[in-house]
């Protein structure tokens, strides 16, 4: 086993409250030592030392929602590719979407996506499975096989699901097997045509809206049912304030209630659409500079737990289209770290709270190893020079999809190396 020890780091581990200089020890899969008084016991024999001066160690990154084209679209993105995108960008472990063809709503599925991930993915997966069978809203899957089988969550991915019985049956089954129910919400009849957010630039662009309404109304039902059935419920993706007050109420309550924002509400607004730029229809849409300042304020004050990329990689064919027209999401795994870290540069959000979100509480929310740099646990971990500047180029872009909302974006914070289970998996 080869020991490895990484001298004068900053050492950013949430798990523990810990910023601070010291030295972390990987020895073969593991971490072993974290912190000031790691080389206590001196420099282990036939080790080799990186001296990470000006650098930070932190725990690898677990994105909690993203979409892979494989099975079905592999021409958008495979495991394999996926996982490429993610190491270079410090995540060391992706909660992967049942959105494939076919869905990912049975055990063959879930196995072939934990065995094809073992077999060609170089960062951890783990797939989420469908709560209803086809993503169609109506009829339930088979909880309880398909987390014996290994699936670690259950969503409907990005279809929200109209029935309420539907919902609180899903809710309640779910509690019996301690897991949780993710749920993107937009109500269908209220969004309709909305390509965008509703409000006066919509209007000036020409283009029909989607109020914020339509995602708090469908939200409300849920926390209501989070509330009734005491079920564990997460909103996937969190866009407006008035979202992140219902979370926020629903937590008070001491409802099991969590919530997620994709790093495009934190970082962009209803503006960056410009004119028509295809790469910034997501969903949900962008909205208001108001309802950005909200999200960071909700990620500040805890109410939203965490950030993920909602890495949705899409081909030429189906974004160059007029914008009503095209597919909806942008890819994001390499540039998560580097967009989240603005919010530490500019002094909105401390760092620790940026990590936090980005690695520990989703371990903690999905129950999964990682998210921490504590003695004992799995060396998933990046070394990140947190002011190293570099340009967002799709040359460079490693996923098979280039429809990135950062093209020619000016990014400080690089990930020099990933290491998944001591292995180096990304070195810069």
């Amino acid at each position: 086993m080869s020991i490895t020890v990484f001298q004068r780091a900053r050492l950013i581990d949430p798990s523990r409250g810990i910023d601070e200089t010291g030295t972390v020890i990987v020895d073969g899969k593991k971490i072993v030592a974290a912190g000031t008084d790691a080389l206590n016991q001196g420099i282990p024999g036939g080790a080799e030392v990186i001296d990470c001066t000006g650098k930070a160690i932190i725990p690898g990154l677990i994105d909690g929602r993203v979409f892979i084209g494989e099975p079905g679209g592999e021409h958008r993105e495979t495991i394999a590719s996926a996982s490429i995108a993610a190491a270079a960008g410090g995540v060391t472990s992706v909660v992967m979407m049942p959105d494939t063809d076919p869905v990912i709503d049975n055990v063959a599925l879930v196995e072939f996506v934990l065995r094809t991930a073992k077999e060609t993915a170089s960062v951890n997966i783990f797939p989420a499975a469908a709560i209803t069978k086809g993503l169609d809203g109506h009829e339930m899957t088979e909880f309880g096989l398909l987390r014996e089988a290994g699936a670690v969550a259950f969503t409907d991915g990005r279809h929200t699901i109209a029935s309420s019985m539907v919902m609180r049956r899903a809710l309640t089954y779910a509690r019996d097997f301690d897991a949780v129910i993710a749920h993107e919400t937009q109500d269908a009849d209220l969004a309709s045509s909305g390509v965008m957010n509703e409000g006066l630039y919509a209007s000036w662009l020409g283009l029909s809206g989607i109020p914020r309404e339509a995602e708090t109304i469908p939200l409300e039902r849920d926390l209501a049912l989070a509330r009734l059935t005491r079920g564990k419920y997460h909103a996937a993706k969190i866009s407006t304030a008035m979202a992140a007050s219902a979370v926020s109420r629903a937590k008070a309550d001491g409802a099991k209630v969590t919530a997620g924002v994709s790093i495009n509400s934190l970082s962009l607004n209803e503006n960056d659409v410009g004119e028509y730029r295809t790469f910034f229809r997501l969903a949900p849409p962008l909205r208001a500079e108001e309802d950005r300042i909200a999200m960071i304020e909700a990620l500040k004050d805890g109410t939203i737990d965490l950030i993920v990329s909602s890495h949705d990689p899409q081909d030429v064919d189906t974004k160059r289209l007029p914008f009503a027209d095209a597919a909806v999401g942008a890819i994001g795994l390499e540039t998560l770290l580097a967009v989240a870290l603005r919010l530490h540069h500019n002094g909105e959000v401390s760092l620790l709270r940026i990590i936090d979100a980005l690695s520990t509480a989703p371990a903690k929310l999905f129950g999964l190893p990682g998210g921490t740099l504590k003695p004992g646990a799995l060396a998933d971990l990046a070394l990140v020079d947190l002011g190293e500047p570099w340009l967002v180029r799709e040359a460079d872009i490693r996923s098979r999809s280039k429809n990135t909302c950062f093209e020619g974006a000016r990014l400080q914070g690089k990930v020099l190396k990933t290491l998944v289970g001591g292995r180096t998996v990304f070195s810069a």
